[in-house]
């Protein structure tokens, strides 16, 4: 059970919006020592100047997850300034829709790079760090979040390439948990799923780095984002609010995090359609009128 956070260092990636972003508010206001990492420099500057402001030790990094030589860097300079971090926030996500077969090998390459890459360099990089901490301290105590999502535990249609990515780091954060526990009692993990929260992650093409720029959307692309656009737009649910539910589930050493608790009733259906051996039930099902307007937009093509 982890309940001081003063003094203690985090590392977020996606720091300049969304989830990254109020973690690291909320870090500031623990007293933390805050390492923010974004790919996206002008946010990351805000961000640094915001924390700072706010009376927290910071070091800003700018960074793309999916490049392995990068995160080392991160590491490097982590370690350098603060030591091994305590807590590491593997944050940084992008989201993509479209029909599974119309996704080109570039729409692949940066899902996968960023959601999947990104966390498994987080992973590799600050663990054994971590690790070596707690081996020289018998009182030292940390703990590693994944941000996945509710599409890492469901599979809707028309976003299967954000569908995959997600249920990989459901994954490796399970594995991970089960590892750790193997190895230590100091060090633990947590996997947040959130639902449609307002962030920034219906407009991450805005980061899309050169050489995997994305060719013309196709119709059911154009579909996708604009579902996309109104389901994270509309969320009820703030990322400051998830962000709490974050610090809390570290406090109480909790590893499944929700923003919208009542949606794992469709999980549960999920995992009735495996142990029954039935086909998978449309994610629609509670609300059928999404369904036939995606099937529709889909079949006027």
């Amino acid at each position: 059970m982890i309940s001081d956070f003063k003094g203690k260092t985090a590392v977020l990636t996606g720091a300049g919006s969304g989830f990254g972003l109020e973690c690291a508010r909320l870090g500031a206001r623990l007293g933390m020592n805050l390492v923010l990492a974004d790919v996206q420099q002008d946010a990351l500057d805000k961000a640094a100047a915001e924390m700072t402001a706010a009376g927290a030790q910071v070091l800003a990094f700018r960074l793309d997850v999916s490049k392995a030589a990068e995160v080392e860097a991160l590491g490097a300079a982590v370690f350098a300034r603060f030591g091994a971090p305590h807590f590491v926030f593997n944050n940084a996500g992008v989201g993509a829709g479209g029909l599974i077969w119309e996704n080109t090998l570039k729409d692949w390459e940066w899902v996968i790079g960023v959601n999947l890459m990104g966390v498994a360099h987080g992973v590799r990089v600050f663990t054994p760090m971590m690790l070596d901490a707690a081996r020289k301290d018998p009182a030292w105590q940390g703990h590693i979040v994944n941000t996945a999502s509710m599409a890492g535990l469901l599979n809707a249609p028309n976003m299967g390439i954000y569908n995959v990515s997600k249920h990989a780091v459901v994954s490796m954060s399970e594995t991970l948990y089960q590892d750790l526990a193997l190895v230590t009692d100091q060090i633990s993990a947590s996997v947040l799923c959130p639902f449609f929260v307002p962030t920034g992650i219906s407009q991450s093409h805005r980061n899309r780095p050169d050489g995997l720029e994305a060719v013309k959307p196709t119709r059911s692309q154009l579909i996708g984002q604009a579902m996309s656009d109104k389901a994270v737009g509309s969320g009820k649910v703030t990322a400051a609010e998830v962000a709490q539910k974050v610090f809390d589930a570290i406090a109480a050493n909790q590893f499944y995090v929700y923003s919208h608790p009542k949606a794992i009733g469709s999980v549960q259906t999920r995992l009735e359609d495996i142990l029954q051996a039935r086909n998978p039930t449309s994610p629609f099902a509670h609300k059928p009128e999404l369904g036939e307007e995606l099937k529709k937009a889909l079949r006027e093509a």
